[in-house]
């Protein structure tokens, strides 16, 4: 969440950044955030001076009773009454206009980075690094959901019986390469100085609205209404909810986790091979690195994660990409994101695998994350990136590694796996 005071000084850069994302109606919305914390203040105003006139008021009826005036007293009294009575009225017109700026604070997205390109869609985005070459596959390679009914590792009619589209079963080799991906994503994240923490898979509502997925994700998360929880969309939302409410320690900075959680996501995506097999699902695992930082090396430690995701594509061996988001494909809280997309040799397509994204103060301001320095309590910056999502990461590496006899596992994985083939 953007700070009032932020927006009164920099209306302008607010403006501009509001329509870098393609936020609609900026300058009316902007004006309307001022004008009713203008009304706020004004009422904060009024309120302190009548509790400072009964404060005065009290200390005069006090002096009354004292020297037995009591005719002047009753009639400072009622003065008294009066001016509790306009307290009250301006107390609870503070309380529905903080009520009615906080409401419509939440709803404005973070101000991207200055570094962030324009544009409106994904086409935009700018491409800042590409490695490796296309792989030349055998005549008759196949994508990588026939791959997977042809050698029998992951189920997607059995995971429509269970539970519905979207939930495959993964099976034999298949599930060993998963839990083979996330133990390597894991120990990899604890040799880059992350600490390991397995979070709750369910979240209340307070934890949603700090890391800013309610009110603006709602539809896209799982909700079990009978204990008002949300089914997480990523590892990043109980992680950074640690930290909710806390005042951390400078010398404790940075503070850096890695997890490991299935993930929720109830969005039903488009039609055709863009959402065949794996490239799109309902649940689905992933290693999620965050961390929390000094305002002044948020964007030192971004660069360090986005290093850190390069290093795990470079060890599997996949052929991938580096996108600079443009302002109107970046997410609600980000103020800069970095994609990270796969080549998918027999889709003959890029898979986004990896949103590495810096958030300055947006959640912290949500979450009330801070720490003191030279005597003044400051808002933290927030970071997190996928370390990494799996499926499409394991569409890429069935589909690229393929060859007339089976699949060949990275040798990377061969410790985890225990087999060098499917």
């Amino acid at each position: 969440m953007l700070q009032i005071a932020f927006i009164r000084e920099n209306k302008t850069e607010v403006i501009a950044g509001l329509k870098k994302k393609y936020f609609k109606d900026a300058e009316t919305f902007v004006d309307k955030v001022i004008e009713i914390d203008q009304q706020r203040r004004d009422t904060q105003r009024l309120l302190d001076d009548i509790l400072a006139q009964s404060n005065t008021k009290a200390k005069e009826i006090g002096q009354l009773m004292k020297t037995g005036q009591k005719d002047a007293a009753e009639e400072a009294k009622a003065v008294a009454a009066d001016l509790r009575t306009k307290s009250k009225e301006q107390e609870d017109k503070l309380a529905s206009l903080e009520g009615e700026l906080n409401d419509t604070l939440v709803k404005l997205p973070n101000l991207p980075h200055s570094s962030v390109p324009e544009g409106r869609t994904p086409e935009e985005n700018l491409n800042v690094f590409e490695h490796g070459s296309t792989p030349a596959l055998y005549d008759g390679a196949l994508p990588h959901w026939e791959l997977i009914k042809k050698f029998d590792i992951i189920d997607f009619d059995l995971g429509v019986k269970l539970t519905g589209a979207g939930f495959p079963v993964y099976k034999g080799k298949g599930a060993r390469l998963q839990r083979a991906l996330i133990n390597f994503f894991l120990d990899e994240a604890l040799k880059a100085g992350y600490g390991e923490v397995q979070p709750p898979i369910l979240v209340n509502a307070d934890s949603g609205f700090a890391t800013g997925q309610l009110p603006d994700k709602e539809g896209q998360m799982y909700f079990a209404s009978a204990d008002n929880f949300y089914l997480i969309p990523t590892a990043e939302v109980p992680i950074t909810n640690i930290y909710r409410d806390v005042i951390v320690k400078e010398e404790d900075l940075p503070v850096k986790n890695v997890g490991y959680t299935p993930c929720f996501r109830r969005e039903a995506g488009s039609w055709g091979a863009d959402v065949r097999g794996l490239n799109r699902l309902h649940q689905f695992d992933k290693v999620e690195i965050v961390q929390i930082v000094h305002p002044d090396s948020s964007y030192e430690a971004l660069d360090k994660m986005v290093d850190h995701v390069r290093e795990l594509l470079y060890k599997l061996g996949l052929q991938f990409r580096i996108l600079r988001l443009c302002g109107g494909d970046m997410s609600f809280n980000s103020a800069l994101t970095y994609d990270f997309e796969v080549y998918s040799a027999a889709q003959k397509r890029w898979l986004e695998v990896s949103s590495v994204s810096n958030f300055e103060t947006f959640q912290a301001n949500r979450l009330k994350l801070r720490f003191k320095s030279e005597g003044k309590t400051r808002l933290l910056h927030t970071l997190n990136g996928s370390a990494l999502a799996l499926p499409r990461i394991v569409a890429a590496l069935l589909e690229n590694n393929q060859d007339k006899d089976g699949i060949k596992i990275p040798e990377v994985l061969i410790p985890y796996t225990g087999f060098d083939r499917i």
